[in-house]
């Protein structure tokens, strides 16, 4: 065969295939024809059976069709052949062929609401059975044999009974038969003919595969069989380019998992594949043939969009994206919920390479994670802006991190009513390069998005606790408590550690707590807050009134302490008696709770009068004090705070100046 030329191979070997499969499929054809029929004869005459057996023993048979009801020896043997593991279902009706009783697996029963069955009439009409076999539909045998046979009384019909017979049993008989007898003379025909031909398939074949598989490897992700990034760029530079001839524009939807890392944690790696593919599979079949989705690592994913209308086209696209992707999936029988961000970039007008649209639409991605994940964001050109402060804002927090960069400043607490000072509360700040002060609000996400909060809660209760032991022993320090801070588990042994270190009385310390703590693991987190509180501790409810459900907590835990959040008095001037109001009840309401009341954000004079005349216990604002170092708190601050703190705003500014110089 080596003189035979390629193109005469090819035609040679397509003729033994031919043959091959001639011989094979007419020796299949031939046997299961020949089973099919067997099994078919086999099915009829057992149904035909059951049925006449059973209007042979039914005596009763024309009292019953006429509706009456049946004698107990005929409901005897109607419960024996109902027990049958042949017999399934049968019926019985009248010499018109509508049904009057039924009988299957569960009871006998009259039919409540006759049904007319064609089947039947004609078989008590010619006066001949008519059985069938077939294959059955969900809730029925997989395969079965029905028998109609008229009943007969002094020649004259008087009934039918429709006998059904379960052959699922012998149905698999039957095939398993047919496929032992059809694979053997298959082996045999593969033997005297395949054998070469095969051998030289499997050859061709095998090398086929493996330049399929590595080509397949080279363009696609392994996980989720979708396309690499690599795949992507080829496809977005190609629809790109077809841009000016379409007239339509492209979207590219950057898509990542929310908090993918806890859902590993939790479900371990192989439950994160799981997800991974099961994201895979919505995502392809929710996009048309000509888009494109690929993963690039890790928990991104991108699809590409073409032939947008616009914007708003695209907008509809990721919300149901979005929702298809939000509901639940199961694995090991564990229900796994979580959401996703998404950011979405439109082509011509975001970019006109698959590099710069790859870019802008992550863009809009990571704007979407920093308003708080769970979202859609579109590109816009200020995100590139966005992005530089962010890096830089996150330089800043890890050098702060490693380097005990952060401050504390600290704003006097006053009593009202005895015009006293009672304590301060540690604020944090970050010093930026230039000098200015990066405030909480800024940079705490930051610091919980890199996982230092833990660090930088434990170095606040560090120093503000050392700091706090070199004012007289009856002024307090309050420190403000991240939800971040009770996620590790680690909120008692920083606390604990600080009061060690720095020998402060537990009693002086006051943990600051905002309702969005209790909103989740609400029982842990109470215990929590009990086991501090038994150490000696004040548990301090801050920014009250601002929540959903602060009402319900107070009755929950015994708090020491609330703190009406600072937009009330921000507020005062012009909402007037409504924030009076609702100030002067939230006071009652602590007084009658015994929890003490500090208003936040007193800044001018005629509040600290309104205040006043409404006994509230605490104030802390601007009038009384800004927040300052630890450094231009002197004795003659504190002093004088405590001797005249509720009427010397003036002169509280004055010293603080003083002591700045």
């Amino acid at each position: 065969m080596s003189g035979i030329k390629k193109p005469e191979l090819w035609k040679f070997a397509g003729v033994l295939a031919v043959i091959f499969a001639v011989l094979v499929g007419g020796t299949w054809f031939t046997v299961k024809t020949t089973t099919d029929q067997l099994l078919y004869r086999n099915a009829t005459a057992t149904a035909r059976n059951w049925a006449q057996f059973l209007a042979a023993n039914v005596n009763d048979l024309e009292q019953i069709a006429a509706g009456e009801t049946p004698s107990s020896a005929s409901i005897a043997f109607l419960e024996t052949a109902r027990k049958s593991n042949e017999v399934y279902r049968y019926v019985i009706y009248n010499r018109y062929g509508y049904s009057v009783l039924l009988s299957d697996r569960d009871k006998i029963t009259p039919v409540d609401l006759s049904e007319f069955s064609a089947a039947a009439a004609q078989s008590i009409k010619q006066d001949r059975p008519i059985v069938d076999a077939r294959e059955g539909v969900p809730g029925e045998p997989s395969y079965f044999a029905e028998a109609i046979v008229p009943v007969m009384v002094n020649a004259r019909p008087v009934a039918t009974i429709a006998a059904y017979v379960n052959q699922a049993a012998e149905h698999e008989s039957f095939y398993r038969t047919f496929l032992l007898a059809a694979t053997g003379l298959c082996a045999m025909v593969g033997l005297s003919f395949g054998v070469p031909a095969a051998a030289w398939y499997a050859r061709t074949k095998q090398k086929q595969q493996a330049d399929r598989r590595i080509q397949f490897l080279a363009h696609h992700d392994v996980l989720t069989g979708l396309a690499n990034r690599a795949r992507l760029i080829e496809r977005l530079e190609g629809a790109l380019a077809a841009l000016p001839a379409t007239g339509a524009a492209v979207a590219v939807h950057f898509i990542d998992i929310d908090h993918f890392k806890q859902i590993n944690d939790m479900l371990g790696h192989d439950g994160g594949d799981f997800l991974l593919g099961m994201i895979g599979e919505r995502l392809r079949a929710i996009t048309r043939v000509e888009d494109m989705v690929a993963r690039l690592g890790g928990d991104e994913f991108v699809i590409v969009q073409t032939g947008v209308a616009g914007r708003v086209q695209a907008e509809e696209f990721a919300k149901r994206t979005a929702a298809i992707l939000a509901s639940p999936a199961y694995y090991k029988e564990q229900e796994v919920r979580t959401t996703y961000t998404i950011g979405v970039a439109l082509a011509p007008a975001d970019g006109q390479t698959a590099e710069r649209m790859l870019k802008s639409a992550d863009l809009a991605l990571y704007s979407g994670k920093m308003a708080g994940r769970d979202c859609i964001r579109f590109f816009a050109p200020e995100m590139d802006e966005m992005l530089q402060k962010r890096i830089t804002l996150e330089k800043y927090v890890r050098n702060a991190v490693a380097n005990d960069g952060f401050v504390l400043h600290y704003q006097p607490v006053l009593e009202l009513t005895k015009g006293q000072l009672i304590g301060f509360e540690a604020l944090i700040r970050l010093p930026a390069p230039d000098g200015s002060l990066i405030p909480p609000a800024v940079f705490i996400p930051v610091a919980e998005e890199l996982h230092f909060i833990n660090k930088v809660g434990a170095w606040v209760l560090r120093e503000a606790c050392r700091t706090a032991t070199t004012w007289p022993e009856n002024l307090t320090i309050a420190v403000n408590l991240s939800p971040a801070q009770f996620e590790s588990g680690d909120i008692e042994q920083h606390v604990a550690a600080a009061l060690a270190e720095s020998g402060l009385a537990p009693h002086r310390l006051e943990l600051e707590i905002t309702e969005t703590l209790l909103l989740k693991n609400t029982e842990a987190v109470m215990a929590t807050l009990k086991r501090l509180k038994d150490r000696g501790l004040s548990i301090v409810m801050d920014d009250f009134g601002t929540g959903y459900s602060s009402l319900s907590y107070l009755w929950k835990f015994p708090f020491d302490k609330i703190k009406i959040d600072r937009s009330f008095m921000e507020s005062f001037e012009q909402s007037g008696r409504d924030v009076e109001t609702v100030v002067k009840t939230i006071i009652a309401l602590g007084r009658e709770m015994k929890m003490r009341v500090t208003v936040e954000g007193v800044e001018t004079g005629d509040q600290v009068n309104f205040l006043y005349d409404s006994d509230a216990d605490q104030v802390q604002g601007f009038y009384f004090g800004k927040p300052v170092p630890a450094s231009q708190i002197n004795t003659d601050l504190i002093n004088f705070l405590r001797r005249n703190g509720a009427g010397a705003a003036a002169e509280v500014q004055r010293l603080m100046a003083a002591q700045a110089k």
